[in-house]
C-alpha cells in the first residue's frame, strides 16, 4: 500500500509532510511563531525544526515576519503562513443577490463583492456567478487564475444523481440540466455546490458555537426554515441532498400538506416561518407592525426580525412577551420532531429572523423543547452572524485548498 505521491507510509518523505502539515496548522492557530516554540509544539529538536522551517520557507508556504521582543534573552526569528500561498473563494447565492468573497490560505478576507441580480433572465446564473466571483477576486487585488477552489452556496441541494437543483424553485434560472457543466466550463478552478444551511454549520462548527461538537443540529430562520445535520463530525446530506429541509415536515398546528414540491412549503414553514410573526403580533394587538421592506432575504425575514427584536426588548409581560411564547412553541413543536430522530448533542439556533429574538426567544425555545422532547440537548444562539452562508462557503473551500497546497509530499 502506498502513501501520496507513491511513497510508502513510515518513509522519510511523508514523515518530513507530515511535520510540515502539523507546523502550518500550528501557525494557522497561533500566528507567528519563533523556530523554538514550534520545536516545543510539534515535539521536534531544534535542528529539525529549523530545517522545517528553511524547507516551508523555500516553498513559499511559511515567511519570516519579525522578531521576538519583551523577552530575557536575544531575539528569536518569528515565522507565519505566507498568506499569498494560496486563495480560495465562497458565493452565496439567493434570488435577489449573489455574495461572494476571495480568502487568502490563513483565512482571512481579501476582497468581496454584492452582485444584485433581481430582474435578471433566467438561464443567466453562469453570467452571474463569474461576474460576482471577478468582482471578489478584483477587490483582493488578484487574477482568477489565482483561486485555487470555489465553492458555492445556494438555497436547495443539487441532487448527486441528476446534477440539478432541487428544493429551491424560488431560485431562478439555477435549474438547467446543464448548468453544472456550464459552470465548469467557465471556471478554471474546481467547483464544489453545498446547501447554504449546511454551509452554516460548516462555519459554526469550524469558528462558532459548534465547535468541538461532533453530532449537532443547526435551525436556520430567515426567508426559510432549513435544518442542518453533522452527525459524527460530519454533515449529512440524504439521498438526494434534502436532508434538512425541515420547511416541509408536517407538525402540529397546521393543515396537512400533499405534494409539498409543487406546494414549496409545508407544515413547519407555515408554523414557524417568518411569514408568520406580522400575523401573531396583530392577534396579540401589538401596534405598529412593519408591513414592508426589503430585507437581503425578502421582506418577510426583515420584518419578522424587526418585531421579535422589539419583542425580547420589552421590559414588561404583555403582548410581546406573549408573541415570543407562541414562537417560541412553533419553533419548539419542529425541533422536537429533530430531536426525537437524531438526539443530538447540540442545538445551534442562526439566522436573521431567530437571531433578532436573541437570549429571550433562545430560553423560551429551550423551556419548551424540555417540555415536547424526551431528550433535551443544549440549545445555543450561533456564534457567526456576519454572512455565515459566505463565511461557511470560505471555510469549505480553504479545508480543500490548505489540503492540497500543504501537501509537501507532493513536491520535488
Amino acid at each position: 500500500m502506498t502513501g501520496a505521491a507513491g511513497t510508502t507510509p513510515g518513509t522519510p518523505r511523508v514523515l518530513r509532510a507530515m511535520n510540515d502539515r502539523a507546523a502550518l496548522d500550528l501557525l494557522l492557530e497561533h500566528g507567528p511563531l519563533s523556530r523554538t516554540r514550534i520545536g516545543k509544539l510539534t515535539g521536534l529538536s531544534k535542528p529539525t525544526a529549523s530545517q522545517l522551517l528553511a524547507r516551508l520557507e523555500a516553498a513559499g508556504l511559511v515567511v519570516a515576519t519579525g522578531v521576538t521582543e519583551g523577552r530575557p534573552g536575544p531575539n528569536a526569528q518569528l515565522y507565519a503562513v505566507n498568506a499569498r500561498a494560496a486563495y480560495a473563494a465562497g458565493l452565496d447565492v439567493t434570488p435577489r443577490r449573489i455574495r461572494a468573497a476571495v480568502a487568502d490560505v490563513t483565512g482571512a478576507v481579501a476582497g468581496e463583492f454584492d452582485l444584485a441580480t433581481p430582474q435578471r433572465p433566467a438561464g443567466d446564473a453562469v453570467r452571474q456567478v463569474t461576474e460576482a466571483l471577478d468582482g471578489a477576486v478584483k477587490a483582493a487585488g488578484i487574477t482568477r487564475a489565482e483561486v485555487h477552489r470555489l465553492v458555492i452556496g445556494t438555497p436547495g441541494a443539487f441532487d448527486p444523481s441528476t446534477g440539478r437543483l432541487r428544493y429551491a424553485s424560488h431560485l431562478p434560472g439555477w435549474h438547467s440540466p446543464t448548468l453544472l457543466d456550464e459552470l465548469a466550463a467557465a471556471l478554471p478552478m474546481p467547483v464544489e455546490y453545498e446547501n447554504d444551511v449546511n454551509l452554516v454549520a460548516v462555519a459554526e462548527q469550524r469558528l462558532g458555537a459548534a465547535r468541538g461538537h461532533t453530532d449537532f443540529v443547526l435551525l436556520w430562520n430567515e426567508e426559510g426554515l432549513g435544518a442542518a445535520l453533522v452527525l459524527g463530525g460530519r454533515l449529512h446530506r440524504g439521498f438526494t441532498g434534502g436532508a434538512g429541509e425541515v420547511g416541509f415536515l408536517p407538525v402540529p398546528g397546521t393543515p396537512l400538506v400533499r405534494q409539498v414540491a409543487k406546494a414549496g412549503s409545508g407544515g413547519f414553514q407555515e408554523l414557524a416561518g417568518a411569514q408568520v410573526l406580522p400575523r401573531l403580533a396583530r392577534e396579540y394587538g401589538i401596534e405598529d407592525v412593519p408591513r414592508g421592506g426589503r430585507g437581503e432575504r425578502g421582506e418577510h425575514a426583515e420584518v419578522a426580525a424587526a418585531l421579535l427584536a422589539r419583542a425580547a426588548a420589552a421590559p414588561d409581560a404583555g403582548p410581546h412577551h406573549r408573541l415570543l411564547d407562541a414562537y417560541a412553541t412553533g419553533l419548539a413543536t419542529g425541533l422536537a420532531s429533530l430531536v426525537a430522530v437524531l438526539d443530538p448533542e447540540l442545538v445551534v439556533l442562526s439566522g436573521e429572523v431567530i437571531v433578532a429574538g436573541g437570549e429571550a426567544l433562545r430560553a423560551r425555545v429551550q423551556a419548551e423543547l424540555g417540555e415536547l422532547a424526551a431528550s433535551r440537548p443544549r440549545l445555543v444562539i450561533g456564534g457567526v452572524q456576519r454572512n455565515p452562508v459566505l463565511r461557511g462557503a470560505l471555510e469549505s473551500a480553504l479545508a480543500a485548498t490548505r489540503d492540497e497546497v500543504f501537501d509537501t509530499s507532493r513536491r520535488s
